[in-house]
């Protein structure tokens, strides 16, 4: 496998045993990097890799294995204590109200107490590197026109200072070896309303290891979206590698542009689907079941029209199951309805694989329009495009089956 890949552990952890595998078959085949963060899966991730070490390697991370974690979100149980807490936790933390379900803070007394919790969950006494996760949130919550911009990016890069004093603390005492940042806005233009001007951090990173005494800082990383449609983070990694830091790129097979979404993977068209679809039309014509039989057909219809799978997925959600639902309720023999339900999970599966299929030959189409040849797979094109940029460290890869871990073996 190429040194380059690492594992990313995004909607990983120990409900499946195929995320285990995934990650022992990875580690295995040269794998050397993984990286994970506090709220992915509620800190799941994190136990995933601690177990893996455990049943794989004897409890040892093997010495040429980095783990990279990163926090600043507030999401999940975190989110539910912090909501119910009577200890005044938002104005203590400096935390983001960002929505319901999402508050941040990169408050050096939250980051301090959530490495304390990921060393815990991982089973190590120190950390490879730690990342502020995102910490533009603030920015995104604060700013709602141009002319708030300079003041609140000040704001900014004094609350990241306080947080790299307190990281520079840890890596004399030996918690963590370095520290860094991973940023959608490193992407950005610097025009953006929530663009976070990195040309700034160096020179923090010196002065926060000054203030506790350093004779120099730890600052090596930074983290930010990279892929063949997402190309505008190319001055942030030059400035990176100016200064002599590592980078590390995110959603390499997921990309945005013009607020649509693209998945870079190319997907063999299921052959199965016309089988299943014509076997469910003729049992909902025979059965009379209309309503469900015209949702099927304008299903059928629509498969080449959605952008990407997540927009299916929500469309599925929010309008199919529910009216199917309320259609199988109506009929009121078991074996009819124990047969219809079948017919449409299985049909269901398919389709889904079948709109992966058609986005996949949009997605081709408009990279060739754009002038990037697939020879082979998308995929391929996406990884091979990142591996070749000499000034790419890791290239983090969502691995989460061990069929996607072969994938890549001859890469």
């Amino acid at each position: 496998m190429n040194e380059k890949l690492a594992f990313g552990t995004y909607r990983t952890g120990l409900d499946d045993p195929e995320h285990q595998a995934a990650l022992t078959l990875a580690l295995k085949e040269g794998i050397r990097l993984i990286d994970t963060s506090t709220n992915y899966m509620d800190g799941d991730a994190e136990r995933l890799i601690a177990k893996v070490l455990d049943e794989a390697f004897g409890g040892h991370k093997p010495e040429d294995v980095e783990i990279v974690s990163k926090a600043g979100y507030i999401q999940g149980n975190l989110l539910e204590a912090v909501k119910q807490s009577k200890e005044g936790l938002i104005e203590k933390l400096d935390i983001v109200e960002y929505s319901d379900s999402c508050y941040h803070s990169i408050h050096p007394g939250f980051i301090k107490a959530e490495l304390v919790k990921s060393l815990e969950r991982l089973k190590l006494k120190q950390l490879d590197c730690y990342l502020l996760h995102n910490p533009e949130y603030y920015l995104m919550h604060t700013i709602k026109e141009e002319s708030q911009r300079p003041e609140a990016q000040m704001i900014m890069l004094d609350r990241i200072l306080d947080a790299f004093m307190m990281l520079e603390e840890e890596v004399k005492e030996g918690r963590i070896c370095s520290y860094g940042i991973s940023s959608n806005s490193f992407s950005l233009d610097p025009h953006a309303l929530y663009f976070l001007p990195y040309e700034d951090l160096a020179a923090l990173a010196y002065k926060a290891a000054r203030e506790v005494g350093n004779t120099s800082h730890s600052f090596t990383t930074i983290q930010l979206p990279m892929n063949l449609l997402e190309k505008e983070g190319e001055a942030c990694i030059h400035w990176a590698k100016e200064n002599g830091l590592r980078v590390l790129v995110n959603r390499p097979l997921n990309a945005t542009k013009d607020e649509l979404m693209f998945r870079l993977a190319s997907t063999k068209e299921p052959q199965e689907y016309f089988g299943l679809l014509n076997e469910l039309m003729d049992f909902l014509e025979n059965a009379k079941m209309d309503s469900i039989f015209n949702i099927i057909g304008e299903l059928d219809n629509y498969k080449h029209r959605f952008g990407w799978v997540g927009e299916y997925q929500t469309f599925l959600m929010t309008k199919v199951i529910p009216h199917i639902r309320t259609e199988l309720e109506k009929i009121k023999d078991d074996y009819t309805r124990e047969n219809t339900t079948k017919l449409l999970m299985d049909f269901l599966i398919s389709y889904e694989e079948m709109v992966l299929y058609e986005c996949s030959k949009q997605t081709k189409s408009m990279l060739e329009h754009a002038g990037i040849e697939i020879k082979d797979t998308i995929e391929e094109v996406a990884l091979n495009t990142l591996i070749n940029n000499a000034d790419i460290d890791y290239i983090l890869v969502g691995m989460r089956k061990t069929k996607y871990v072969k994938s890549l073996l001859d890469l």
